[in-house]
């Protein structure tokens, strides 16, 4: 049994040497652990109010990022709306150019028609007075074939003359 029950000796050294590691730990040991633990905690504290701030930010520029492409879309269809007024206007001027294009092309042909039309017309008069003239005087030939008739004409023209 005398291996389960110590002397007082060893009893009392293994005290001295507890009290001394108990003192050198108080002294030198515990102090640095305990700043050591602190300097943790005060890590872990700024690591999670920087997760904090990183949150904040986040969320911030998400909310940044919503807004502008809100503002994107909106000017998308302010930019659409302006296209469309511009293509309706632009149909809209090459209609009206197209219509006064067309307007000067058909009074330029009415009055190229209008133009042969008064030549034709002429051509046809002068076409007419030449056959009636070459009637005339084919009429007039076989009225004066003989002498009498020549001085009968003759008569009747200047009396004509005289009285006007």
């Amino acid at each position: 049994m005398e291996l389960f029950t110590p002397d007082f000796g060893l009893v009392f050294w293994m005290f001295i040497a507890f009290i001394i590691l108990f003192v050198v730990l108080a002294i030198w040991g515990w102090p640095v652990i305990l700043r050591n633990m602190d300097e943790r905690a005060d890590t872990i504290d700024k690591g999670v109010e920087y997760a904090r701030e990183a949150k904040s930010q986040l969320d911030n520029a998400r909310a940044e990022a919503q807004k502008y492409m809100e503002d994107a879309q909106v000017k998308q269809a302010e930019m659409l709306r302006d296209a469309a007024r511009m293509k309706t206007q632009i149909i809209e001027d090459a209609k009206k150019e197209a219509s006064e294009e067309a307007k000067k092309v058909m009074d330029a042909a009415r009055v190229s028609i209008e133009q042969s039309r008064k030549e034709a017309e002429l051509q046809f008069r002068n076409e007419v007075s030449r056959f009636s003239l070459e009637i005339a005087e084919k009429m007039v030939r076989g009225q004066l074939k003989d002498e009498k008739s020549q001085a009968a004409l003759v008569d009747k023209m200047l009396d004509e003359i005289q009285q006007n």
